[in-house]
């Protein structure tokens, strides 16, 4: 079988976060990065479309040779990532893999955590899907672990629009997180469910007392795939290792190619393609 590159999966460019601590933690690798940004917000939308966007980016990928593809979006990992391991894997090819970044994360929530109070912080989509009380009750062997969820629709277009020293940031910020704690004053530890979070970071941190501690997703997934392909060394040998990074977009590539710098830190070149 022909060797492929790691598919990176995104509704947007939170995803960029997940790509970066990824090719920091395994540069060996080949990636294709792609982005709906053309059809971004998937927070709000409802489940089938979700899934049916989500569908055709992952089958996208798997055309142009992944065999393995990380759904670097929240939103996508808890409206679509099941329904596609079930239903679709077995009838396109059994032999791929798509992963998400809710599991990853929130298999570390238990080691993190001694009040046994967690916060989540994510979009609409994200807090509505219910995903994390669901797999942290799953996955926590009888644990109880209590779990508040806080809605941020404002986060996002703030990142987005590159608003983040202002004092619109500031005020959906905290009020927020004020809003978080006022419903569960135990939390002490913070996971931010939304792959744009991590460059509101400092700002958060304002707003937080010292005692909580701020869970970013990118270097937790990154550690659980270089884990994952260890442990499954029949899918590790069917990734390319030419250590490259490739962008896709379904939006105009320069509007990506310049929010994409912002996320990641370096000018990169991006191709535009159409999903359907």
């Amino acid at each position: 079988m022909k060797q492929g590159p790691i598919g990176i999966f995104d509704s947007g460019y939170g995803g960029l976060t997940i790509l970066k601590e990824i090719v920091k933690e395994l540069p060996q690798y080949d990636y294709l990065y792609l982005g709906d940004n053309a059809r971004t917000p998937y927070g709000t939308r409802s489940f089938d479309v979700v899934y049916q966007y989500t569908l055709q980016a992952v089958k996208r990928l798997f055309d142009m040779g992944c065999h393995l593809v990380i759904l670097a979006c929240n939103t996508a990992s808890a409206k679509a990532l099941r329904s596609i391991q079930q239903r679709d894997l077995p009838l396109i090819d059994p032999n791929r893999r798509v992963l998400g970044v809710i599991r990853p994360s929130v298999e570390e929530i238990p080691l993190l955590t001694k009040s046994k109070h967690v916060g989540i912080l994510g979009t609409q989509g994200t807090v509505l899907s219910e995903s994390y009380p669901m797999e942290i009750e799953k996955l926590n062997n009888g644990l109880k672990v209590n779990v508040t969820q806080e809605a941020c629709p404002m986060w996002v277009p703030l990142v987005e629009n590159q608003e983040i020293d202002t004092p619109g940031a500031e005020y959906f910020i905290q009020k927020n997180i004020d809003n978080l704690l006022t419903k569960a004053p135990e939390i002490d530890t913070l996971v931010l469910a939304c792959t744009h979070y991590p460059l509101l970071r400092s700002k958060i941190e304002q707003f937080l007392p010292e005692n909580i501690q701020l869970i970013e997703q990118g270097p937790i997934v990154a550690k659980k795939l270089k884990d994952y392909l260890y442990r499954h060394p029949e899918m590790e040998i069917n990734c390319s290792t030419l250590g490259s990074v490739k962008y896709l977009t379904t939006e105009n590539p320069s509007v990506f190619e310049n929010k994409a710098g912002f996320f990641l830190g370096q000018q990169i070149t991006a191709s535009q393609i159409t999903l359907d």
